[in-house]
């Protein structure tokens, strides 16, 4: 298929979002997702899917300036203050991430879907890519894991929402990647991805394989929310995580003993997770302090890039 040469990233490169160049400084950076509720509170939803929407951007290095929602709404089943409380959710993220809504779509759904499609800047000559991770490397994580293992607890009864640990991984759904995304800026971040649906493992595997390089992550050094360890250990994989785990396994070298539930962490679908980025391995620690200190706490070195195996995610 013919592609305008401006059309610098797009969907079969496996980027978080597509970029178009618009002159030597500067690239559309563009995404679009969205999904059903994770929470039942409708404002915290529309929190949690705009934040999800904008970290695209936020991987790729760029800086969001517009928005445009995305409804499928149960109009017999929800009243519309339920729709305008989501609505209120995704444009107070929106505004905090510095960026506005500028319209959007609506349709009638038997299943309440929201999220945004979002358009960003940056300058292409230094915009991040899951490609670019080079050996020698340091590996850095920003958010916790167990996202999803977490949802499901909720969902099945086990855990409730206005229990103070499920409230922590909300938060954690709803913060902006925004000061991650700038404090990597300031220690050549040029390789990065969030780690969203695929799991960490899963976007692991694409930044080694478009990168042809390999990955070595340690499982001990994962930030993971205590309450998903305790249910990882005692859970196997299902649904999404069992998908994680059957698409990417293959390239994945796991060291015997592996700690279980930490690596079932590792295969578990993320909603609106941290990014996964590489750093000089001489600035890395200084990068994880200078996070810790803007606020994103559980900022973690967890890794590092390795010439090869090509395309392989080693865990220790």
């Amino acid at each position: 298929m013919s592609e305008a040469p401006e059309l610098l990233l797009s969907v079969e490169h496996s980027s978080d979002a597509g970029v178009y160049k618009l002159s030597e400084s500067q690239a559309l950076v563009q995404s679009v997702d969205f999904f059903t509720p994770i929470v039942d509170d409708p404002f915290t939803f529309g929190r949690i899917a705009a934040a999800n929407a904008l970290s695209d951007v936020y991987a790729m290095g760029g800086r969001p300036i517009t928005a445009m929602a995305l409804v499928c709404f149960p109009h017999k089943l929800l009243g519309p203050e339920v729709l305008a409380q989501i609505l209120r959710g995704g444009v107070e993220t929106v505004h905090a991430a510095g960026a506005v809504v500028v319209g959007g779509h609506s349709v009638r759904d038997p299943e309440l879907k929201y999220g945004l499609a979002v358009t960003g800047l940056v300058d292409p000559r230094v915009m991040r890519t899951n490609q670019a991770a080079r050996p020698g490397e340091a590996l850095i994580l920003t958010k916790a894991l167990g996202t999803g293992y977490v949802a499901n607890a909720v969902k099945g009864g086990a855990l409730t929402e206005d229990d103070p640990r499920v409230a922590e991984v909300v938060e954690s759904m709803a913060t902006l990647n925004k000061t991650a995304s700038e404090v990597l800026e300031r220690f050549d971040c040029r390789c990065a991805t969030d780690v969203t649906g695929f799991g960490l493992l899963g976007h692991a595997k694409e930044m080694a394989g478009g990168s042809g390089v390999a990955l070595q992550l340690d499982l001990a050094a994962l930030p993971c929310f205590e309450v998903a360890l305790e249910l990882a250990a005692s859970k196997p994989l299902a649904g999404g995580q069992k998908d994680n785990f059957v698409n990417t396994s293959p390239v994945v070298d796991a060291a015997e003993g592996a700690d279980e539930a930490r690596l079932r962490l590792a295969y578990d679908a993320q909603t609106s997770g941290g990014l996964l980025a590489t750093l000089p391995a001489e600035r890395a620690d200084e990068a994880v302090a200078a996070l810790r200190a803007a606020g994103v706490t559980v900022a973690a070195r967890i890794g590092e890039v390795l010439a090869g195996p090509a395309g392989r995610v080693l865990v220790s």
